[in-house]
């Protein structure tokens, strides 16, 4: 049986909602198709914007959205999308797909998206092929309240009161797509182009989110965080708030990532190692960061995380459309617990992609939605949000396939504004279901109320089966002397809630 013991009166930090963040960027049907279908559009639209996907995504409480990349962020020139349709350039996604990009979708209907999901903005800007000045206009055209060029220009473009800015990213991947630059040479480029994204309201900061590593290049972080901080110790805070991590589980290897529908028992235990990971590269670069941050007042943000296949049969492969089954929500479940149990330094984290991009949460074809097996997860999680982490301990033991040995259970525990503790455990066993005795520590436990999410491992939503796999009821909990007392099912997540 295994052991899980609560310390329910030792809260540590805080878990940021932010955590339960999402990407969108103009990539395949993610944006068009997915996110906006346009006013004229017969598919039900509020100003664009899909009713059923936005509803969708206020369900699960989406927090923060980030855009408009990704790789498209350091080849996006702002000016192309704003101002009358009609007008807009058009521009080929060299990086995705290779189609034209109509900039349809720009600054004003970014903001009018976050406006709907009631979430805040995270925008990506453009240091691998822009200039200082583009950026610092955009910043001053989206935030700045008064007499100005841009403000000028925002209010002709019928927005006459400025947007927030809660984040900002100044570049993406600019190890790789971003530029291909050295760690140094970004470094000394952030300097310069952070120094120009003004906060313009003291009260409204603008926190900056600077270019971190691809998976476990460490050399990458000791490179930026020496070189940005060798000349004169500058104020962490308004400097550098976030310090970025990029991490995508290939079950197959870079190259031929494998299928996201088609794989046996090995290739599943396979992909729930390599997720595991991601608690070893915050570990290894959180060293880091305490060189240089002992107080920890830089965000790590895993601002792209999820796991990417092979695209589906049949679709283009710049588009990155994959399917989403039970082992996606086993990833989903783990990485959110690993990244809620690091709270203190993992500040903000946005799974790679939002709709019909890599591991969605939804799937849209023409009029259609599908929520996948990774919503359910993040409608279980949305409890975390904002709550406090307490403490939890959980004896495992190892299960796997030959060499992709795992624990077979992965915890975390919070508590959240209404004295409620939220237990969410991941099974990631394939086909054995485990016995849990929690022991809850300092507080009494009147009830419990309980959710699964567990079918087959293969097991996904289709848009002619978009029932298949949902959450469904888990009353087979037991109160004892203790605590409480459960078996949890082979490849399921389960939420507790106890009072």
């Amino acid at each position: 049986m295994a052991k899980l013991t609560i310390y329910g009166d030792v809260q540590l930090n805080k878990i940021p909602k932010e955590i339960y963040g999402h990407f969108s960027e103009h990539l395949g049907r993610c944006i068009y198709g997915g996110l906006y279908v346009g006013e004229d559009s017969p598919i039900p639209n509020v100003n664009g914007m899909r009713t059923d996907v936005v509803e969708a995504l206020k369900q699960i409480r989406v927090p923060v959205l980030r855009w408009p990349g990704g790789c498209f962020a350091d080849e996006y020139h702002w000016r192309d999308g704003i101002g009358p349709k009609n007008s807009r350039k058009k521009m080929i996604n060299t990086h995705w797909g290779g189609v034209v990009e109509d900039n349809s979708f720009g600054t004003h209907e970014f903001f009018e998206l976050c406006r709907q999901l009631g979430c805040q903005a995270y925008v990506n800007g453009n240091l691998g092929s822009g200039t200082v000045q583009e950026m610092s206009e955009w910043v001053e055209y989206i935030t700045f309240d008064g007499v100005s060029p841009m403000a000028q220009l925002r209010a002709e473009n019928g927005r006459e009161a400025p947007w927030e800015l809660p984040f900002f990213g100044v570049g993406n991947e600019n190890w790789g797509c971003g530029g291909n630059m050295t760690p140094e040479f970004y470094a000394n480029e952030y300097r310069r182009y952070q120094t120009y994204v003004r906060s313009y309201h003291p009260e409204r900061p603008i926190q900056k989110i600077c270019c971190g590593a691809n998976v476990d290049d460490y050399e990458w972080t000791e490179g930026v965080l020496k070189t940005c901080f060798r000349h004169s110790e500058p104020e962490l805070h308004g400097f550098m708030d976030g310090l970025s991590l990029h991490y995508y589980v290939h079950p197959e290897g870079w190259k031929s990532k494998g299928s996201a529908t088609e794989f046996d028992r090995e290739v599943f235990y396979k992909t729930m190692y390599k997720a595991l990971y991601m608690e070893h590269l915050i570990e290894e670069h959180e060293k880091i960061m305490d060189k240089y941050d002992p107080e920890r007042k830089i965000a790590m943000v895993v601002d792209e995380w999820g796991t990417w296949y092979t695209v589906e049969p049949g679709t283009n492969p710049g588009f990155l459309f994959q399917q989403n089954t039970m082992r996606d929500a086993l990833v989903a479940g783990l990485t959110l617990n690993i990244f809620n149990k690091h709270s203190n330094r993992v500040r903000m984290a946005n799974l790679a992609q939002v709709v019909n991009v890599l591991q969605a949460v939804l799937l849209t074809e023409g009029d259609q939605m599908v929520k996948t097996p990774t919503y359910h997860v993040f409608d279980m999680y949305k409890h975390h949000q904002d709550g406090m982490l307490v403490k939890s301990q959980l004896e495992t033991e190892q299960i796997g396939s030959g060499q992709w040995q795992i624990p077979n259970l992965t915890e975390s525990v919070s508590l959240d504004s209404q004295g409620v503790l939220h237990i969410t455990v991941t099974n990631l066993s394939a086909e054995d279901s485990f016995p849990v005795e929690a022991r809850i520590l300092g507080r009494a436990v009147r009830e419990v109320q309980g959710e699964i999410l567990c079918r087959p491992m293969h097991a996904m939503n289709t848009f002619e089966a978009p029932e298949t796999v949902r959450i469904d009821p888990f009353p087979q909990t037991e109160l004892t002397r203790e605590g409480l007392r459960f078996t949890i099912p082979a490849c399921s997540v389960v939420h507790l809630a106890v009072k």
